[in-house]
């Protein structure tokens, strides 16, 4: 077996690892073709992963224009401890205000580290959500690796 072979997640270790991650590289593609690179905290949305942002912000712009995006999310410090997804994918907008709350407190819930903060994050997710737009990610190629297994033989 090869050493990228050894490395790859799992679907279940895929899933656990995106669902204890906060924070992810937003990759969306600038109008000239550049990308645009931003971190973002980030909700799972019946699994995948979601976001919210400024409706003229230019992620928002950017995704309107094509919405190819890719998410790396990432962990270790040390060579022999680097675990990542990059989940390539297609952004589809959620416009409705349900919608938006929904994903809002998703995200701010993780954001803050409170899963149970229902009536302190409302407020604030409700008036921030007033000029917000919403994403959910669609995956169409996922890649991974866990160099932890390394250290353990073939």
């Amino acid at each position: 077996m090869n050493q990228r072979a050894r490395i790859v997640m799992t679907e279940d270790e895929i899933t656990a690892f995106i669902g204890e991650s906060r924070k992810l590289q937003l990759g969306t593609i600038n109008p000239d073709g550049t990308p645009h690179m931003v971190t973002m905290f980030y909700g799972l949305t019946e699994g995948r992963i979601s976001f919210w942002t400024y409706g003229k912000a230019q992620k928002t712009l950017n995704i309107q224009r094509d919405a190819r995006v890719s998410c790396l999310i990432e962990a270790g410090e040390e060579y022999s401890d680097l675990r990542g997804v990059l989940m390539y994918g297609i952004a589809r907008r959620i416009d409705d205000s349900g919608g938006i709350l929904e994903i809002g407190m998703n995200v701010a819930r993780r954001m803050a580290g409170m899963p149970d903060a229902e009536e302190l994050l409302t407020e604030y997710v409700a008036y921030t959500g007033r000029k917000r737009v919403a994403f959910v990610v669609e995956p169409t190629r996922v890649i991974s690796w866990d160099h932890r297994k390394l250290a353990t033989p073939v």
